[in-house]
């Protein structure tokens, strides 16, 4: 059996920082793995772990800065990993939804896995359509927001709970192959050991570009045009009091007074 696992490295923005132009200037930008990614990671691990034969692949999208981040789905135990890019990318302002999965189905294609995991959605642009959209254009079944996942593989069949609006949670038989999309708390992603970060040096990382993937430049093409950033609109002040104990207490209970609570 083989499970693919999409991953993403994902920017993480400083407290403090400066837009430049259509972007956060880099000086104030950190990259780790994609939370929802994380637990979809930790699943396929714990899948392969419970069964025999079973080869975890992540595939990820990003620059070669990304390898960094891709290492720690290795670390944690995916057998290897792929990495699509190539120079066609650097000009391309945004990769949408649309590019995302026509280059992820392309991979799909090749690898022909069983089961595809992904996250949820993205922390950093948000998007959440990308494993369904996968799933829809490689002809898999899906089912999104999963937070539960108990696999018969011989069966062939996926059984989840999927969690919906209101708090309303479904139980659902998914045929596979099939597309995933993975909720946080499904399970408790582990630290990567300093043993398995070693490893995870060892392991091969293959580069994929257009080419590879039988497409070509048009396939990063977006009706989406990025005009401008901004930051958004405070509704509401915070006062964030600093010091000991007695000290902040001392300043609470001066905006206290101010508000007048507790006046007669």
């Amino acid at each position: 059996m083989k499970i693919l696992v999409t991953v993403k490295e994902v920017a993480e923005v400083e407290d403090d920082f400066e837009i430049d132009g259509l972007g956060i200037d880099e000086a104030y930008l950190e990259y780790d793995l994609n939370e929802w990614d994380d637990y979809a990671v930790e699943e396929a691990v714990q899948i392969a772990e419970a069964g025999d034969d079973v080869e975890v692949v992540s595939v990820t999208i990003g620059p070669e800065r990304s390898e960094e981040t891709i290492r720690m789905a290795l670390a944690k135990g995916a057998d290897r990993a792929i990495r699509v890019w190539d120079d066609a990318f650097e000009d391309v302002q945004l990769l949408d939804v649309a590019a995302k999965t026509r280059l992820l189905a392309a991979v799909v294609e090749q690898e022909q896995p069983d089961l595809v995991l992904t996250g949820v959605q993205a922390a950093d642009d948000g998007f959440g359509a990308t494993g369904v959209s996968v799933a829809d254009e490689v002809g898999f079944e899906w089912a999104a927001v999963v937070n539960e996942l108990d696999l018969d593989a011989e069966g062939g069949v996926a059984n989840v709970r999927r969690e919906l609006e209101g708090g309303v949670e479904e139980l659902t038989e998914v045929d596979l192959p099939a597309v995933l999309t993975i909720q946080t708390g499904i399970n408790d992603p582990r630290y990567a050991s300093l043993r398995g970060i070693r490893q995870a040096q060892r392991k091969e990382i293959a580069p994929m570009g257009l080419d590879d993937l039988g497409l070509d430049a048009s396939a990063l093409d977006s009706p989406i045009e990025l005009t401008g950033m901004r930051e958004p609109e405070s509704e509401s002040d915070a006062t964030l009091f600093e010091g000991d104990a007695g000290e902040t207490a001392a300043q609470l209970a001066e905006v206290l007074r101010e508000k007048g609570v507790g006046a007669q």
